[in-house]
C-alpha cells in the first residue's frame, strides 16, 4: 500500500468514526468468508457495515494520541462493525459473537467515549431510537385513548338504555 492509498483510507476512516453513531471493534480471525458475509449482511440490513481495518490507520484516522483508549481497542487482527443508530452495530454484532466462537468484541466507541466489552454488550440492549419513539408515542396516546373512551361511556349506556325499552316495549 503506497502512501496515496494509505492517505486514502485514513480520510475514508475519518469519515466512517465521524458518521457512525458507534463503532464496536472486534476480533474475527478465523471467520470464514461465508461468515463473514454473514455479518456484513445482517449489518447491511440494519443499516450498518463491517470492514476489516489495518489499525495504525485506524489509530491516525482517530487521531490517538500514545496511551489513549483508543490503542488497547486496535491490536491484533481488528475488525469495525458501525452504523448510524448507536445500538445497531453493537446489537448484531453481539448476537453474531454468540453464535460464533471465533468472533470476539473488543471494545468500541462512541465520539470520544471509549467502551470495554461490557459497555458494548449493555449498549445492545439498549432499545434503538424507532424503539424508544414507538414508546413515548404510546405513553402519548395512551391518556387520549382513555379519555376518548370515557366520553363514549355515558352514550354507550344512553344507547342500552333505549335499546332494553325499545325491547320491552315490543315484547
Amino acid at each position: 500500500m503506497d502512501r496515496a492509498q494509505k492517505a486514502e483510507s485514513i480520510e475514508t476512516l475519518k469519515s466512517v468514526f465521524a458518521d457512525a453513531g458507534s463503532v464496536v471493534v472486534t476480533h474475527n480471525l478465523g471467520l470464514t468468508v461465508a461468515e463473514m458475509e454473514d455479518l456484513r449482511g445482517r449489518l447491511r440490513k440494519e443499516g450498518g457495515a463491517f470492514k476489516v481495518v489495518k489499525n495504525r490507520l485506524a489509530l491516525k484516522a482517530l487521531e490517538a494520541e500514545e496511551g489513549s483508549g483508543y490503542h488497547g481497542l486496535f491490536k491484533g487482527p481488528v475488525g469495525i462493525a458501525y452504523a448510524e443508530n448507536p445500538g445497531t452495530a453493537a446489537k448484531v454484532a453481539t448476537e453474531f459473537a454468540k453464535a460464533n466462537d471465533r468472533f470476539k468484541i473488543i471494545g468500541g466507541f462512541m465520539g470520544e467515549t471509549v467502551v470495554d466489552q461490557k459497555g458494548v454488550e449493555a449498549l445492545s440492549k439498549l432499545p434503538t431510537l424507532d424503539e424508544v419513539r414507538a414508546q413515548l408515542i404510546g405513553l402519548l396516546n395512551a391518556p387520549a385513548t382513555k379519555v376518548a373512551g370515557v366520553l363514549q361511556a355515558p352514550a354507550g349506556q344512553l344507547a342500552r338504555v333505549f335499546n332494553a325499552y325499545a325491547t320491552k316495549e315490543a315484547a
